[in-house]
């Protein structure tokens, strides 16, 4: 399989574009980001990386219609590309096979005081 550069907010990104499907745009990623991950998400670090995902291929976006409350600008929503799907997979699969391979012993470790 292709590798895939995925750095660790975009694969938040993307999985957030994800789940929330349809209602993929900006200001709700940002929302359930900082909901699921209680950590706060800068409206420009958002945006960069969006973009720098759809300039890899691995999503799309497309504007939906203009509204009042946004003085009359579109909301722009967000999809993940067959491309981005293989990207995901390929980051999932790679941090399970690591996962998979620690010694048992690694993972018992107790804390000390």
């Amino acid at each position: 399989m292709k590798k895939f550069n995925l750095g660790e907010f975009e694969e938040i990104v993307m999985l957030t574009v994800a789940v929330l499907y349809n209602e993929a745009y900006g200001v709700a990623i940002k929302k359930e980001i900082e909901e699921r991950l209680t950590r706060k998400v800068s409206v420009g670090a958002l945006q960069s990386a969006l973009n720098r995902l759809e300039k890899k291929g691995y999503l799309n976006s497309n504007e939906g219609e203009q509204t009042q409350e946004r003085a009359g600008r579109p909301k722009r929503y967000f999809e993940i590309t067959a491309y981005g799907k293989m990207a995901l997979e390929y980051t999932r699969n790679t941090r399970n096979n690591l996962w998979e391979d620690i010694p048992k012993i690694v993972l018992d470790l107790k804390f000390s005081k």
